[in-house]
């Protein structure tokens, strides 16, 4: 293939590429969206393989990782669930800024290309940033995959003066850089590459660590745009126009996306990168101030029937629980159930509900829940009031009312859905725990409000069956 017709199939995958992130706009075009990107993708690995860049004697190498990433990715697609695709997601962003990494030391070392002058400083710049970038995106992500699958605790590591400790690290990467550039040999410079590599991996761990659970789908959405700019980086060094294009549009949409989180959650986009936020993870108790609060009304999966079957108006809240449980399929047949009786039925989503942006958007789709009665949160919450019954599946920091009557709470000023202004809310939960964020929620006490304990699958499909007269 020759360089210009490479340059044409790259072209041809940039537009692809724009034509994909319009698609993953909306739910209705999410999948010709995916489908754009595929064709993209292939037809800018074909160009680069076939391109004017890989000889024949490289071309083993270049086939034979084909093969072996291609294994991995068709594995991993196959066993991994919808309930871990945030961690999946993480761990890919991690292997975007693993390559820069290794691009960029690849770069450095590289004699074939000699470079003089300007585009000596250029080339050895964008080499510096690249690994940077690279270096945070890769801790970070490893450090999120651990929080997302449990692995690390969800609870804040707030050390001590931490904004001193970035300050200072921010300083020092400047330092190396300019000892960087005025390096007078390979050796020197590899020794601040790997100093400022070092300071890069240990400040992505602290940017992670510091950040608490009901913020991470802001994470996950900052490192997918962190390793969007870990591929520009990545084309800068190696003079590929389509890795600067593609990795531009990742690392803006990624930020965009990050910074319209951040708005719907009363965030601060800086705060919330240098904070942390939040107490912990899902397993610490909740019902330690019960005896305060007020008692705690349960009701049973034939009451939750009866309750829906007399209601004219319904609206279900998705959360993690029911990505846990697997029970979106439960969900999308008690909701055609109720249809067929002429009840009005929607669904209310929160832009962080699950572990990833669009998470239960992806389990409701995969479950053929129609997407006209797929509402954003600011699209329901002035319909509460008018609503006869409100359930909650497995969800809790996001219909917390401490958000809005506690301005003592972690989670004060960020919006939530109104669940309580139902004529009766249905909370299912397998227990009394709190949510992601470690902290307690009123709603469990209040006097319109009923638990339904248990397996959200489980429950559910008792429900299906008493709606069903069984």
């Amino acid at each position: 293939m020759t360089a210009e017709l490479s340059s044409v199939a790259y072209i041809a995958a940039t537009i692809l590429f724009i034509l994909s992130l319009g698609g993953l706009s909306h739910p209705e075009t999410s999948r010709r969206g995916n489908v754009f990107g595929i064709i993209g993708m292939t037809v800018a690995v074909l160009a680069t393989v076939f391109g004017p860049r890989v000889t024949l004697s490289g071309a083993p190498w270049i086939i034979g990782s084909l093969l072996a990433g291609g294994c991995v990715g068709l594995y991993a697609a196959r066993i991994v669930r919808m309930t871990q695709m945030p961690e999946l997601v993480a761990l890919m962003h991690s292997l975007v800024g693993l390559a820069a990494c290794l691009v960029g030391f690849a770069s450095y070392i590289d004699t074939s290309i000699v470079f003089k002058g300007a585009e000596k400083l250029i080339h050895e710049l964008e080499i510096y940033v690249g690994i940077y970038i690279g270096a945070v995106t890769f801790a970070g992500s490893v450090i999120a995959f651990g929080k997302l699958s449990g692995k690390i605790h969800g609870k804040p590591m707030l050390l001590p003066a931490r904004h001193w400790l970035n300050a200072i690290a921010a300083i020092l990467v400047i330092y190396f850089a300019y000892a960087f550039l005025q390096a007078q040999t390979p050796l020197e410079g590899a020794i601040m590459l790997a100093i400022m590599t070092t300071l890069g991996l240990l400040f992505g761990v602290h940017m992670v660590m510091a950040i608490g659970g009901a913020d991470m789908p802001v994470v996950v959405s900052m490192l997918n745009s962190y390793s969007g700019w870990a591929a520009a980086a990545t084309g800068f060094m190696l003079n590929n126009d389509l890795l600067i294009v593609v990795g531009a549009l990742v690392g803006s949409s990624g930020a965009i996306l990050s910074y319209i989180m951040c708005r719907a959650m009363n965030r601060n986009f800086i705060s919330v990168i240098a904070g942390g936020f939040g107490t912990g993870g899902s397993t610490s108790p909740a019902n330690s101030t019960s005896s305060e609060a007020g008692e705690v009304s349960s009701i049973s999966s034939e009451e939750t029937a009866t309750l829906l079957r007399d209601s004219q108006s319904v609206i279900i809240v998705p959360g993690y629980g029911m990505a846990v449980a697997q029970a979106q399929h439960t969900v999308y047949e008690i909701s055609k159930l109720l249809r067929e009786m002429d009840i009005n039925v929607r669904f209310g989503i929160h832009p962080v509900a699950g572990r990833m942006p669009g998470h239960m958007n992806v389990l409701l789709a995969e479950a053929k829940v129609p997407y006209d009665i797929v509402l954003e949160m600011d699209e329901l919450n002035d319909d509460f009031p008018q609503t006869d019954v409100a359930i909650v599946i497995g969800a809790n920091d996001i219909v917390n009312p401490a958000a809005q009557d506690d301005p003592g709470s972690p989670i004060a000023g960020m919006p939530v859905l109104e669940v309580w202004n139902a004529k009766t809310s249905i909370m299912m939960k397998r227990s009394m725990a709190s949510g992601y964020a470690g902290i307690d929620n009123p709603l469990f006490y209040k006097e319109n409000n009923r638990m339904l304990f248990g397996d959200a699958k489980k429950m559910l499909d008792e429900v299906v069956g008493h709606l069903k007269g069984n």
